[in-house]
């Protein structure tokens, strides 16, 4: 629990004051390219305080000079902040509808164009969130999603929504498959309590939209990718 308590006083200490601060003064100029930066330092560093090293590699598969759609396997609520930070230039994400209404957290995250997801598979809320993804792109923000929806229950890769594929489809953006593993242990469903470790982040070959007839073919091939890439006792039970 010390791990937790040391993450949380980064976050507070830090991300009060410059939320207080940035959030006034990217109003004021009108983006966020500043502030973004500095909230990724800030989140990485309450990673690195509790005790978390992170090991990324197959960096090399990211194209350079084009808006992707990073989607990542989800085992932990250290997964955002382990691997954001360590995404090229500035993103999006794709969360849940209520973390946009946390104090100052969630009036940054507006600014910084991350969308909301409403829960319930309505369709006029899943078009919503598709039409402000698809526009952060154009934007020449990359988008980072977990396409489970939710975190996995016991660590092993659960099934996808169709929704995030559907955005790739329609925007055709390079999708980069991400593989994390270690954070299933660090901090488990359903506990606030962080242990120490090693996070690994592992890029995989980027998939291109265009070469899929369907979003149930590209869903597919993401997700075997990502099925593959992670140790034995992460892979799905079929």
């Amino acid at each position: 629990m010390f791990s937790t308590l040391k993450l949380l006083f980064v976050y507070l200490t830090l991300g009060v004051p410059a939320g207080i601060l940035g959030i006034p003064y990217s109003l004021l100029v009108g983006s966020v390219d500043r502030l973004y930066p500095i909230a990724m330092w800030i989140a990485n560093a309450g990673v690195r305080a509790a005790g978390i090293q992170i090991e990324i590699t197959g960096q090399e598969n990211i194209p350079a000079g084009r808006p992707c759609i990073f989607m990542c396997n989800h085992v932990s609520n250290l997964d955002p902040p382990v691997v954001l930070p360590v995404l090229p230039g500035r993103s999006s994400v794709l969360l849940k509808k209520e973390l946009m209404s946390i104090p100052i957290l969630g009036r940054a995250m507006r600014m910084g164009q991350f969308v909301p997801v409403e829960r319930g598979g309505k369709r006029d809320a899943a078009q919503a969130s598709v039409a402000a993804a698809g526009k952060a792109l154009e934007n020449g923000l990359h988008i980072l999603v977990f396409p489970e929806g939710t975190r996995s229950k016991n660590g092993r890769l659960s099934t996808f929504k169709k929704g995030p594929f559907f955005l790739a489809m329609e925007t055709q953006a390079p999708v980069v498959p991400i593989a994390i593993s270690g954070t299933e242990t660090m901090m488990q469903k359903g506990s606030a309590a962080i242990k120490p470790g090693v996070a690994r982040v592992q890029f995989l070959p980027v998939i291109e939209p265009k070469d899929f007839e369907t979003r149930e073919d590209l869903l597919r091939a993401v997700r075997a990718e990502i099925a593959e890439a992670l140790p034995g006792e992460m892979k799905p039970v079929e």
